[in-house]
């Protein structure tokens, strides 16, 4: 196996992903912050924008398996980022991915599976250093 992560719907040849970086950050619309007029910070922000962007990257051999895939396509992933919480009276946000799971301290580390939509990506290719680099855009539905 060249790397822990699995797109379902797009799918990692051999390769295409050795090495790779993926970000986990919380999408914009889950951001709704705002001043009192006594200037406490309060959050407005509703559950339900609770979601995960991210982006994939590497740089390798071959491109990731991406004819057909358009934005707006939705895929799962089973991320290379692990998320923690505190293992007392705590629970994964997200599904893990099956054996995962690990107990450091106090804390459980786990790598989630998200149902998410392509919002874009990239493939360049640099013909004589023989390398390919790929990006992959996503947001969680």
């Amino acid at each position: 196996m060249s790397t822990l992560l699995t797109l379902t719907g797009v799918g990692v040849p051999p390769y295409s992903a050795r090495g790779l970086t993926q970000t986990l950050e919380p999408i914009e619309a889950s951001v709704q912050l705002r001043r009192t007029v006594n200037g406490a910070l309060a959050d407005l922000s509703d559950a339900p924008f609770r979601k995960y962007k991210s982006t994939i990257s590497c740089q390798d051999q071959q491109p990731p398996a991406v004819d057909g895939v358009w934005p707006g396509q939705i895929i799962t992933v089973e991320c290379v980022v692990e998320l923690s919480f505190v293992t007392a009276g705590g629970s994964p946000a997200r599904l893990a991915v099956a054996d995962s799971e690990r107990v450091d301290g106090d804390f459980t580390v786990y790598r989630p599976i998200l149902t998410m939509r392509v919002t874009g990506f990239s493939v360049t290719r640099d013909e004589y250093g023989g390398a390919v680099s790929w990006q992959l855009q996503l947001e969680e539905v």
